[in-house]
């Protein structure tokens, strides 16, 4: 049976006055519009909804059952309807986003600042880990997108990547290796040094060690560390080279606190991006902050 939905408004409206006049003033529409959309709804369904009195009309016993669930039905189609209207004004929702702890800080949190300001109501869950742990959960729609260092490779067919921020690379030392800042050094002169690298599975250190495997060259870092900002605070305590990203560094060297080393292999520039999927279409929250980061990018 395939009725037009105007139809049940018209009778849901009729059954709450119990009058077609009324029910034809909130309408907006015609009373011998609405009774013949009632004789047309009574004609598909083929039974009587209503008795017609003098002071109005009264609901028959079917009509009495009938109306308990289109009263359901209609109201929750209106509630979907204020509830999509908030989620286009941005009076609710949530963002659900995937990136590393370093981001985060460098990164995300001036354009959270803005976002939060503009939109208050708006959740934010944030989710800290490696790339190659949330693709995943950007993939099966657990989260909405992923912020990371971009390295030049495929993340898949199904991932959408927008390019936001250029950054550049650099290695490290604090002022107990000053006697190498007058010598440009090779990575391979590495090697004479302990090196403090992250963890193999992140991309910074995937993009250095392509880097690195571009100019024929194998670290070998003597400390691996899960977090970057462990790779700056040990190099800052003079355990080693530490290898960074300079955008993230401005204090340090300007207080003097690590000096950057001078290589003979130039390290390309990169960028920070943002990865979606492309078989989750992106909520309105999301595409706001999103505007926002590309925006002042």
């Amino acid at each position: 049976m395939n009725i037009d939905f105007e139809l049940y408004r018209v009778f849901y409206t009729v059954a709450n006055h119990g009058n077609i006049t009324k029910a034809s003033e909130e309408l907006n529409i015609s009373q011998p519009a609405i009774s013949k959309s009632i004789k047309n709804l009574e004609d598909q369904l083929g039974g009587q909804l209503f008795v017609r009195t003098k002071r109005g009309v009264i609901l028959t016993e079917e009509g009495k059952e009938f109306y308990n669930y289109i009263k359901q039905a209609i109201e929750y189609i209106t509630s979907a309807e204020n509830k999509f209207t908030d989620l286009i004004n941005l009076e609710t929702g949530c963002i659900k986003i995937g990136i590393g702890v370093t981001l985060t800080k460098e990164f995300l949190l001036p354009y959270l600042e803005t976002f939060h300001e503009l939109y208050p109501k708006i959740d934010i869950q944030i989710m800290t880990n490696m790339t190659s742990d949330l693709l995943p959960k950007l993939r099966n729609g657990l989260i909405d997108l992923i912020i990371l260092n971009l390295n030049d490779r495929s993340y898949g067919n199904d991932i959408d990547v927008i390019k936001c921020k250029k950054i550049h690379d650099c290695f490290v030392v604090n002022n107990s290796y000053k006697d190498l800042l007058n010598q440009e050094l090779s990575m391979k002169d590495l090697d004479n040094y302990p090196l403090i690298l992250q963890a193999k599975g992140s991309n910074t250190r995937e993009f250095l060690d392509n880097v690195a495997r571009e100019n024929h060259i194998v670290l070998k870092p003597n400390i691996e560390l899960a977090s970057y900002s462990l790779v700056v605070s040990f190099a800052k305590i003079g355990l080693g080279i530490g290898y960074a990203t300079k955008e993230y560094i401005k204090d340090e060297i300007k207080n003097k606190e690590l000096y950057e080393l001078k290589m003979k292999e130039k390290i390309p520039e990169r960028y920070v991006g943002i990865a979606l999927s492309k078989n989750h279409l992106p909520n309105f929250s999301t595409r706001k902050l999103i505007e926002i980061i590309t925006k002042q990018k």
